[in-house]
């Protein structure tokens, strides 16, 4: 029996969340250790990020990604890393925004 789309979402949730559960538990520091997703473009914890290949995604993104992969929407990370760019650029547009505004004040 094939899931329904809320359904995948819904299991991938608790999936990601537990992901983040687990890091936090081997390694209490990662929930404080930060990078800039690759997929997204924000600044995000380590709890719960996953390496694909040469890209590192947030928690956040993994759940998406994955959810993408399970229902047959992307076929390579690579393609969900271009259906993020819209989202990176904005993300990278507000921060230079933030950054310039308070070079100003």
């Amino acid at each position: 029996m094939k899931k329904t789309r809320e359904e995948v979402v819904s299991e991938m949730q608790k999936v990601a969340e537990q992901m983040r559960i687990d890091d936090i538990e081997e390694n209490p520091d990662c929930e404080y250790e930060f990078f800039t997703c690759d997929a997204c473009g924000e600044y995000k914890s380590l709890a719960g990020s996953i390496q694909y290949g040469n890209y590192r995604l947030c928690n956040d993104c993994v759940m998406l990604a994955e959810t993408c992969f399970e229902l047959k929407e992307i076929e390579t990370i690579e393609d969900f890393l271009n259906g993020m760019e819209d989202h990176k650029l904005e993300v990278e547009c507000e921060y230079i925004k933030q950054n310039s505004n308070s070079q100003n004040n």
